[in-house]
């Protein structure tokens, strides 16, 4: 893939990929800020601002209108470790995009009034997905079992909601321009824009943006978890349900791959050994799933399910066990490894086909590390041999790594 690279004085980096089989433009902004960068008192802060960057900026009081005129649309995401913008528009109306991005960045249009409105909607985000929905609550309980230090202990959403209840104008602002600043930012543009025109355009419209002063990232580094944690709760919800967390490696790391590997092992598919063994053959479960964090600090691999009807969690959870332990004492079969990463390369490949896609992912990986890295994820994944698998999961599943929630049905 042909990358361009440009680094402009204020220190935005911008990557860039042109694509003509399309007739669309995706500008896509990562800022290296997330729920890890907030205070333990004040969390939430990295989520609400993924709602306030959309409720105007210093000259443009409305982001949604200028870009659906001009044929285009928007979104973002967050999670424990960046704030992804992105947009797509048509190629013609481009610089709609940079005009709109580039004021957002510069500043918001601070008001008690858009304060007062995305604090709403995010509290009722909180209340929907975390109070009102079943299971909602599980991350509030999992992620503090297995982080006592680190501020993985809290989901993005935040905390507590009282955090948002209580944010003042005066502490969004500090958030905002500690962390939202041309040098804490990553800009990827992809289609049908060629690269002269794409640093004219950024030149342009982000390069009068000043420099802010962004202070150097601390965070306390999580120790070695040396003995089981376990939870219980119960709720009104209509399934029992286990929820199982083991200690891995972060996202930079040469055994993330094996780590990622594993849970395709575990669960990808219904030929995958957890779905297979558990859910089809012995039906101890009516559903399993298996994943990483994919966090930048060391992260988990989560084993999530529900068992079925007349089985209970301790004979679930056991069940588990087992086939954790056929991963620590056996080899995987070099087939079992070559389908899983056949669908891992299939699933890459077909992923950067979309020019959008492709734009968050330059952004991702020029973050990271550098934007080349998006043609090597293949290659990392496939040098991962069954001896290097083996060797993870003896670290991983120990009984003294282990954070497991028994989320039982309240019986009245």
């Amino acid at each position: 893939m042909k990358i361009n690279h440009y680094t402009l004085d204020n220190g935005l980096r911008l990557v860039h990929h042109e694509d003509t089989g399309t007739q669309m433009v995706a500008l896509n902004i990562v800022y290296d800020v997330g729920a890890r960068d907030e205070h333990p008192d004040h969390t939430g802060f990295a989520h609400l601002f993924e709602h306030l960057m959309f409720g105007g900026s210093k000259h443009i009081p409305d982001y949604d209108v200028p870009l659906q005129l001009a044929g285009g649309e928007n979104n973002a995401w967050t999670n424990n470790d960046i704030t992804n913008y992105y947009l797509t528009v048509p190629a013609a109306n481009v610089e709609i995009g940079f005009w709109l991005e580039s004021d957002r960045m510069l500043e918001l249009a601070f008001s008690p009034r858009s304060l007062e409105v995305q604090r709403g909607v995010v509290m009722e985000e909180f209340r929907q997905r975390c109070l009102n929905q079943p299971y909602g609550d599980a991350g509030h309980l999992l992620r503090p079992l297995a982080y006592r230090v680190h501020p993985y202990r809290w989901p993005t959403i935040g905390k507590d909601l009282s955090h948002i209840a209580n944010a003042t104008l005066d502490e969004v602002k500090d958030f905002f321009f500690r962390h939202y600043a041309p040098n804490n930012a990553v800009l990827a543009v992809t289609g049908h824009l060629s690269w002269d025109e794409t640093r004219r355009l950024a030149d342009k419209w982000f390069g009068p943006i000043p420099r802010r002063d962004i202070a150097r990232r601390t965070l306390p580094q999580e120790p070695e978890q040396t003995e089981e944690r376990r939870l219980t709760v119960e709720r009104d919800v209509p399934l029992d349900a286990l929820y199982m967390a083991f200690r891995m490696c972060g996202r930079g790391e040469a055994d993330y791959y094996a780590f990622d590997a594993l849970s395709d092992i575990l669960s990808n598919g219904r030929s995958s050994r957890l779905t297979r063994c558990l859910v089809q053959e012995r039906k101890l479960f009516s559903n399993i799933d298996a994943y990483v964090s994919g966090s930048r600090d060391a992260g988990l691999l989560y084993i999530n399910g529900k068992p079925s009807s007349g089985a209970t969690l301790e004979e679930a959870e056991a069940a588990v066990w087992e086939e954790l332990e056929r991963l620590v004492q056996e080899p995987v079969d070099e087939r079992e490894l070559e389908k899983v990463k056949n669908k891992f390369e299939s699933t890459q490949i077909f992923g950067n086909i979309n020019y959008l896609n492709v734009a968050t992912n330059l952004a991702w990986f020029e973050l990271t590390g550098k934007a080349e890295d998006i043609d090597r994820e293949v290659e990392r994944y496939r040098a991962v041999n069954v001896g290097q698998l083996q060797a993870v999961a003896r670290r991983a599943f120990r009984r003294t790594n282990a954070n497991v929630l028994y989320y039982r049905t309240h019986v009245k």
